[in-house]
């Protein structure tokens, strides 16, 4: 009876022990390894080219024309002659300016001969002199008329079309051509707003031009826009383009692209990514156990993902297996990994990666 009574307490105080708690079981992941990518800023637009020096060629006064000395795509030197209005009664005029200052010179020749002192009045010679220079003047000007009836080219270039012939009368406001330098051309890009101040003067794009994309062509950088437009959030770049070989036109369209290295940020397998309720975010690994890591996107592109984040080069996240862990669950780190390679099409690796934790 004593013995059964022992046995029973014995039971008891085992029952009445608490069991011990198994320490949690470690959940398998594959992970990867961060490294740190350049984001790139991909820019495409449009731009129309025009010449690098272009004018509207307009007489100065009314006339018939009595020359036409171009046809329309000759090349010309600045100061050659392109139009020629009838111009007699300014040849007169230019004349008669002429005469009058010779008999001007004339007269004051004659008033300084005279030697005898007081035969000739200091007042008559100054008006002698005055009256050349009033000469000289209206000579200045009927020049200056004479030179408005021959319409010269302003500077080197092609000329274009022109509706105007001999014999045709012609005011200030009539068109007579257009004269274009295209010997250079020069294209403007809308660029985004974002890329400001990562394209200098004296860089160099390559252009397509919408009539042959076949073809590529090099534009210079030659000079920013001052101000960012407020609507469009862009600002303007000026390129240029040699066009010696006069294979271009001004008014052609072009198509410019190419790409801008940006920061570098975290780059991290896309199947990593989680999302909950207040945005995306990794598990990353830390002392064997996943802790979480809110990020915000940047890029991807192939599988890869840039992100911006508390998460350091070289640290190491959870790539698979994310469904299976909770903040502070612990992992098992496989003994070998093939950490898959980052890919690089479109982004620049960076760094070095840390050892495995």
């Amino acid at each position: 009876m004593t013995a059964a009574l022992l046995l029973g307490a014995c039971q008891g105080e085992e029952a009445s022990e608490p069991p011990q708690q198994r320490a949690p079981q470690a959940v398998k992941i594959v992970p990867h390894e961060v490294s740190y990518a350049t984001d790139t800023v991909r820019v495409e637009a449009v731009g129309t080219a025009r010449a690098r020096a272009s004018a509207t060629i307009q007489a100065e006064v009314a006339g018939e024309v009595l020359a036409v000395n171009f046809t329309a795509g000759d090349k010309v030197s600045r100061g050659d002659v392109l139009i020629r209005l009838e111009s007699r009664a300014e040849q007169l005029a230019v004349e008669q300016a002429e005469v009058a200052r010779a008999d001007a010179q004339r007269l004051i020749d004659r008033y300084n001969r005279v030697s005898t002192p007081g035969v000739i009045a200091g007042n008559e010679l100054d008006r002698a002199e005055a009256a050349y220079d009033a000469a000289e003047i209206q000579l200045s000007i009927a020049r200056d008329a004479l030179g408005d009836r021959t319409i010269r080219a302003p500077f080197s270039g092609y000329v274009g079309l022109t509706d105007i012939d001999p014999g045709a009368r012609v005011t200030p406001d009539t068109v007579l051509t257009r004269l274009d330098d295209r010997d250079v051309l020069y294209v403007d890009f809308p660029v985004p707003e974002q890329t400001f101040g990562r394209i200098g003067a004296g860089d160099v794009f390559e252009v397509e031009p919408f009539s042959n994309p076949d073809k590529t062509y090099e534009a210079e950088v030659l000079t920013i826009d001052s101000a960012i437009d407020t609507q469009t959030r862009a600002y303007t770049v000026r390129t240029a383009i040699d066009n010696s070989e006069d294979q271009l036109r001004p008014g052609m369209s072009f198509r410019i692209g190419f790409e801008l290295p940006g920061q570098q940020y975290p780059s991290v397998p896309e199947a990593s990514i989680v999302w909950g309720g207040d945005g995306a975010f990794v598990w990353a690994v830390k002392n064997g156990e996943t802790t979480r890591v809110p990020v915000t996107i940047v890029n991807r592109t192939e599988g890869m993902v840039l992100v911006r984040g508390d998460i350091p080069e070289g640290s190491w996240i959870v790539e698979e297996g994310v469904q299976k862990v909770r903040q502070g669950t612990p992992v098992e780190m496989p003994a070998s990994r093939n950490v898959r390679p980052v890919a690089t099409n479109g982004l620049a690796s960076g760094g070095q990666a840390a050892a495995q934790p």
